[in-house]
């Protein structure tokens, strides 16, 4: 979870306030306020990389050893959430020139990626969406046409989540997690609480909040800009093969969208199975209906001119996505810059379109103020940079090499159990830390190189580590996401771990059918060695 927004030091004074000062040699500071636990936290950190650099004894380069002492240390500040999150994303910037793994300024280019640019544009969008309520609008509109009369609870659901994975496709998971939970609770104030509220409609309740929850990560699989993973996944592919076919913002639509379907289709029939009985269309009737979602969307009142340019923005926006590179035989308009402008370009380029198109219902402004780049989510983007950082220190220091060995095991198992395997390992993993981002941070790198000891193409083993890595469906803290609907009070551990399970297990097998079949038609599967001894499952699929 982001902690650039943890305010507990701002809220306990630097001075006493009550008390008198003794002398005018007491400082302050007591010992006692020194000596917690988040104070321990952070020297936890330095604490385990000089552990490391002690007893961890590596047959290599020195670089190696360095690069995961300083893992120690960054990692555990963002489980503990020890310093703020900012902070800890730029950690790279001075420990890696101070463990000599490489130099500032080489470090320092990663936060500044293509991948980057194209989130930034992604976040400037998302803000004008939520500044013209679009968001909500949209939200009302779907679910009003999937209320049903009489009240349809599997269908409603279907719609509430379906906007949800919708929003997620084209958004960062937090950014759409943050929009559609008050949608959700809106709908759900109209229904009764405390001792008065039936098994039905408390179980429907759970039903929404865990809908929107979980369908957030799950819409954010279908696109690059959905999720950071993907992105993520994209940066260490192309920093790891430069000359190999990357991975177009068209290549993965085409194969994660069909994959997100699939598992959001098995999520809504856990959900209606578990918490949408015979009653529940009988106890909702009478608190939910038609009526009252066209009231929200009558106050809305209509579309004005900002909505509406807003909208198209992003529809030129998605579209130029989308065309950059068609196919082989059919290039798109990337061919035009001799492919120098990529996606992050794109973004960026759109998004400043938004601060310059004028508000016709607001004489002298803009659609967007440039104050309005003040609420963006610095702590998300530097985090993507410390990513791609620690990916390249991961493989330039040699601690891939090392790391790679202790997955030895998995050389000689079939791909058809490896890829179920490397998924399942990554959807535990995920679970402890509160960032996919980070968990996908770890692991890709790792996968990139047991591909190479293994002679398969690296994507065969990414892909389903990176997917994996967001399969964060259980502890209330494995994600951002998970945090924002459990804060609503609907919803409880037991109620997670029973749901998240049986998704788990769909959303594995899901993808273990899909990368032997879909992936081999869509995704750039081009470097396979002469005695890759897994090429035959392809060739027999």
């Amino acid at each position: 979870m982001p902690a650039g927004d943890n305010s507990d030091d701002s809220k306990a004074p630097l001075l006493p306030i009550n008390e008198s000062v003794e002398s005018s040699s007491s400082s302050p500071f007591s010992l006692k306020s020194l000596i917690s636990l988040k104070s321990f936290y952070v020297v936890l950190g330095p604490i385990l990389c000089a552990i490391v650099c002690v007893f961890v004894k590596f047959d290599g380069p020195v670089t190696s050893r360095n690069m995961l002492a300083v893992l120690a240390w960054v990692f555990s500040w963002w489980l503990t959430e020890a310093v703020p999150m900012p902070i800890t994303s730029m950690a790279p910037l001075f420990l890696f020139p101070l463990f000599g793994i490489s130099s500032a300024d080489s470090v320092a280019h990663s936060y500044m990626d293509d991948v980057i640019t194209l989130v930034l544009g992604s976040f400037i969008l998302v803000l004008a969406v939520e500044r013209y309520n679009i968001h909500r609008r949209l939200a009302l509109n779907i679910t009003s046409r999937f209320c049903g009369e009489p009240v349809n609870p599997p269908l409603l659901l279907l719609g509430i989540c379906g906007t949800t994975f919708f929003l997620s496709m084209w958004m960062h998971n937090v950014a759409c997690a943050v929009m559609m939970m008050p949608v959700a609770t809106g709908i759900l104030q109209r229904l009764p609480t405390g001792p008065t509220q039936s098994t039905h409609i408390r179980d429907f309740c759970r039903a929404v909040i865990l809908g929107v929850t979980f369908a957030t990560p799950i819409g954010g699989m279908s696109t690059l800009t959905g999720t950071g993973v993907n992105l993520i996944l994209v940066a260490m592919y192309k920093g790891s093969y430069p000359d190999a076919e990357p991975i177009g913002y068209n290549t993965w639509f085409f194969f994660g969208f069909p994959l997100a379907l699939l598992i959001f289709f098995a999520f809504w029939a856990i959900l209606c199975l578990l918490y949408l009985s015979k009653g529940s269309s009988q106890a909702l009737s009478a608190y939910l209906d038609k009526t009252h979602l066209k009231r929200e969307l009558n106050l809305l009142g209509p579309m004005a001119f900002a909505e509406k340019m807003v909208l198209a923005v992003f529809g030129v926006l998605v579209a130029l996505w989308m065309t950059r590179s068609i196919t082989e035989d059919i290039p798109g308009w990337g061919t035009l810059f001799n492919g120098r402008a990529g996606d992050g370009t794109v973004s960026v380029l759109v998004a400043t379109f938004l601060f310059i198109i004028p508000n016709k219902k607001r004489k002298g402004e803009k659609l967007m103020d440039w104050n309005e780049c003040k609420k963006l989510p610095w702590n998300i983007i530097l985090l993507l940079g410390a990513g791609f950082a620690i990916a390249d220190g991961v493989q330039s220091s040699g601690l891939a090499d090392r790391l790679s060995k202790t997955l030895d095991f998995l050389e000689e198992a079939p791909y058809l159990a490896i890829a179920p395997a490397v998924c399942l390992i990554c959807a535990i993993i995920t679970e402890f830390i509160t960032s996919n981002d980070a968990t996908a941070t770890l692991v890709l790198p790792l996968l990139i190189q047991m591909a190479k000891t293994m002679h398969v193409h690296p994507l065969l083993l990414m892909v389903p580590g990176a997917v994996g890595s967001q399969f964060a469906f259980i502890l209330a803290t494995a994600t951002p996401s998970n945090i924002i609907g459990f804060a609503t009070g609907h919803i409880n551990i037991p109620d997670m771990v029973k749901t998240g399970i049986p998704l788990k297990i769909a959303g594995i097998v899901i993808l273990s059918l899909l990368m032997p079949t879909l992936g081999k038609l869509i995704l750039p599967y081009s470097i396979f060695s002469s005695n890759n001894r897994f090429l035959w499952v392809y060739n027999l699929l």
